[in-house]
Formats: C-alpha cells, structure tokens, sequence
C-alpha cells in the first residue's frame, strides 16, 4: 500500500548552536517521503525549481519514492531559513521565500488518485483541500500550522471535516481550540471533524486521542540533538509508514505507530537536514525500535 503526499520540498539554511547548514534539503514533503519510504511505496506531488540539487531527486528515487507528481520548473524552489536557540526548542524564522510555490497548482496523477493513503502535509489548507476533490483515499490525515490557523481558518475548518487524522503541535492545538488543556483541545478539533488526533509534543513525545481512546507516547531518548528541522514531519512519516505498512489503522495500530513515529524523529534530529533519515535501513530502525520498546516498559 503506497501513501501520496502533498507538501512542499524545499532549500534551508539553518542555523543550530552547532553550526550552520547551507542550501539544504528540506520541506515537509521531503522529510515525511523520506521516513515513510522505509515501511511503504510513497508518491510524492510537490514542485522544484531548476536550482533544486539533483542529488536529492536522486535520493527520492533511491528510496523507492515515486516522483512523478514532482513537478520540475523554471524558476526557484521554495526556501526557507531559520535558526535555533541554545535549547533547541522551535525555530526563529528569520526568512521564507515561497518563489514557485506562489503558484502551485497541484495535479494529482492518475496513477496516484486511487491510493489508500493521503497525507496532506503542511500546506495551504486551500490546496489541500483542491488535493482532497482529486483523490479517493482510504484514509486522509493531515498537518498544519499556526499561520493557517490564524489566516485561512474557514479553510482549514473545511479540511478538518474531511480529515481521519490530525497531525498538530501543541501550541497550535491550543491556538485553534482555545482550550489550554490538550486532552480537551483533542476532545474539541474531533468535534470540528477530524477522526483522530495526534499531539505533537516535541521531545516531550506525542498524545494522542480518538473518540475512544487517549494515549500518551514519550520521546525517543537522546543525548545528541544536532538539528530539530523536519522532526515532526518524519515523525508523522514513520506513524503512517508503519500504518499503511499494517493496512490497519485502528487505535491499538495508531499506538502502536507512535513509537515509530518516535524512532524515525530521532534519526532525523541527530544530523542536520536529511543526513541521518536518508541514510538508514530497516534493521538499525528495528534495533532501535525494540530498544525503545525496552525502555518505556516497566
């Protein structure tokens, strides 16, 4: 079972008390295809200009990503630059040049429309929704942002309702609800129509909640966090990796997957941009599977 993703592959610089990493690989598209690729087939539609590295392409294909929906024009990708303060906790933008994404108009393959997986990753909530009348998936999950929230909320309230599954961080479910408690402001975004939700908490892990169901899922343990860019777009790679790998997406399977989600954060964070999640295989994430497993039993 493949997943199609709708995002934006991107150019960062960014800066962390580390270092700084210029022109590299980034956007949400990039970094939920790269950490979905190693549990299922991913379909990937995003656009690039002709300054975007063909070494990346490269690395799509190599890790079984199909790239028709990559649209390739004249003209510069969607960039971005941020930087980290000392505690790592959220970046400060300090620029984002949408270039070609000012006119993105996403066409859906037809090779793709019939997918059982979508994820409509961080993006405006109009396209996402022009996404939503192009495809037939079996399950929908999405993310978003506080910009959205606060700028496109009739929008976003529409995708809402048609979404299984809500990939959000904390201060924005807060933002969107109102509600300062998560487990409340869960409760709320399942009432405006979303099936599921899930928390994103950053190294406090994630929460999730359904209509029947609460569970709260820590973070992968780490002592070397180098680069927190793209931790929560590989974070929902690995739980709808592992889901559609399954073909189940019940409560117990979505628990279960946030412990993968956990897993493939983890290697995003220990090296700037993609260097870590694009260069792993399917039994150092089991290894580091079961030893998460292992220590959050008691």
């Amino acid at each position: 079972m493949a997943i199609v993703v709708i995002g934006t592959v991107a150019i960062d610089n960014v800066t962390t008390p580390y270092g700084r990493n210029k022109n590299a690989p980034g956007g949400s598209a990039t970094y939920f295809s790269l950490s979905a690729s190693y549990f299922a087939g991913v379909k990937l539609v995003a656009v690039v200009g002709d300054d975007f590295p063909g070494k990346y392409l490269n690395l799509f294909r190599k890790k079984n990503i199909d790239t028709e929906g990559l649209e390739a024009m004249p003209g510069k990708s969607f960039r971005w630059e941020g930087a980290y303060d000392k505690d790592l906790d959220g970046a400060r933008t300090i620029a984002t040049h949408l270039n070609l994404l000012n006119s993105f108009d996403p066409k859906i393959p037809n090779s793709y429309k019939n997918e059982s997986v979508l994820f409509l990753a961080n993006i405006d909530p109009e396209l996402q929704l022009s996404v939503l009348a192009q495809t037939k998936a079996r399950l929908v999950a999405a993310d978003t942002m506080n910009f959205w929230i606060k700028n496109k909320p009739k929008a976003l309230l529409k995708v809402l309702k048609k979404l299984d599954m809500l990939f959000i961080n904390e201060h924005e479910a807060r933002q969107l609800t109102l509600e300062n408690n998560l487990l409340k402001a869960g409760r709320k975004i399942i009432s405006l129509g979303a099936g599921r939700v899930i928390i994103k908490k950053g190294s406090n892990g994630s929460f999730f909640i359904s209509e029947n169901c609460s569970f709260s899922c820590p973070a992968f343990p780490m002592e070397n966090v180098i680069d927190p860019t793209g931790a929560g777009d590989t974070f929902a790679g690995g739980v709808l990796g592992y889901l559609a790998r399954e073909n189940r997406f019940n409560d117990s399977a979505v628990k279960r997957s946030l412990a993968y989600g956990s897993v493939m954060a983890s290697f995003a964070v220990e090296d700037y941009d993609v260097k870590s999640l694009g260069s792993q295989d399917k039994t150092a994430i089991s290894a580091r599977y079961k030893f998460f497993i292992k220590s959050c039993s008691f």
